[in-house]
């Protein structure tokens, strides 16, 4: 009897998730010829409505250097997975439960979910109600416990650091201070690796809490050494030291509702140095164009894996990169988990033993 998977890509996009289900696919067909495939449309939504394409062999040519992802995504947040699926009908079906249905009425054998933290939550619930589920980790954050890297995170570094590369010239030839606003809300490994990579003299990441006055001294004895300019490097979710015990909205009011924490960190540099500061946000630009070769090959890697793991009937797992090998392991145990960047991070120690200042 042949199987048949379903697969879909939930949340933000990222670069890799393409190559990733080319992977899945070309793996499973290569020993299974007969495997049905069916690409639910627009992440977790598609599975709930029961709106899906039956996938073949063309649909996965030429797609290994695309971004973006061909079944399109979208944010079903994880909080409202019990919500009614109609608003309109409170004592409806629920979301959860509708998933739940589409799989069942289908006769799926397996569900493939790409996705980051809070599409990894919906997976191991799914999984608990009897799914067949297998986890692929997808977020430029790399913030998934139970793996070294998620795949995404080289293609984002490749281009923040691309980004931070382009500032230098314009930064050397004013002798400007500029503020490079990296994407990570809550952990800080994207700014950390491009701005390690491309030079950066100032790092700021949410788990180190930095001080503007310790920023603006740093800068001060740059000045004195004769070095025009300077590069700072910001996590987006980077807070000050008096913001540590402030909620989301006192923080908002604190920054005197300023877009971003990099223009928060202009204006209160602004108090206290005369060189002038800009600020740049390259924004949704970090995950979007073709996986990096590396993500390229992660991903072909861990799409391989996961369909494996679906021959083999082992669900319930998110496949996973420790070293140079693939792992599976249980969603359960990662499941909401969050990967901070450990203060002894190698990567981190060989920053600061370069010089480069972490605001503390």
């Amino acid at each position: 009897m042949a199987l048949k998977v379903g697969m879909l890509t939930s949340g933000g996009d990222a670069q890799g998730l393409n190559s990733t289900m080319r992977g899945v696919s070309r793996a499973l067909w290569n020993k299974e010829p007969d495997t049905k495939i069916l690409g639910f449309l627009n992440g977790y939504l598609g599975l709930m409505r029961s709106d899906y394409r039956h996938m073949r062999d063309h649909d996965f040519s030429g797609v290994l250097t695309l971004g973006g992802t061909i079944l399109g995504t979208s944010r079903q947040p994880f909080k409202m997975i019990n919500d009614p699926l109609h608003e309109d009908e409170p004592e409806g079906i629920s979301r959860l439960e509708a998933m739940v249905q589409t799989y069942k009425d289908l006769g799926l054998d397996a569900l493939v979910v790409l996705g980051g933290g809070g599409s990894q939550k919906t997976a191991n619930v799914l999984s608990q109600a009897g799914c067949n589920i297998i986890h692929l980790p997808k977020t430029i954050d790399n913030d998934l416990s139970g793996t070294e890297m998620s795949f995404g995170f080289q293609s984002a570094v490749n281009i923040a650091t691309q980004v931070i590369d382009g500032i230098h010239t314009t930064a050397t030839s004013h002798g400007r201070v500029f503020i490079v606003e990296i994407m990570g809300n809550k952990v800080g490994w994207l700014a950390l690796h491009a701005g390690v990579a491309s030079g950066a003299d100032v790092i700021l990441i949410p788990e180190i809490p930095y001080d503007p006055i310790k920023i603006f001294q740093a800068l001060q004895s740059r000045q004195k050494e004769k070095k025009r300019f300077t590069i700072i490097a910001i996590a987006e979710g980077a807070i000050s030291i008096d913001e540590i015990n402030m909620n989301k909205d006192e923080r908002k009011a604190h920054r005197k509702n300023v877009s971003s924490v990099a223009y928060h960190l202009q204006n209160q540099l602004a108090d206290l140095m005369v060189q002038e500061t800009r600020v740049c946000v390259p924004g949704h630009f970090q995950r979007g164009g073709s996986p990096s070769a590396f993500d390229r090959v992660l991903t072909t890697k861990l799409g391989v894996e996961a369909a494996n793991a679906v021959l083999e009937g082992d669900f319930g797992k998110m496949i996973g990169i420790a070293g140079q090998k693939t792992i599976r392991v249980s969603l359960e145990e990662v499941s909401g988990k969050t990967k901070y960047v450990p203060l002894d991070d190698p990567v981190l120690l060989a920053a600061r033993q370069v010089g480069i200042f972490f605001g503390d």
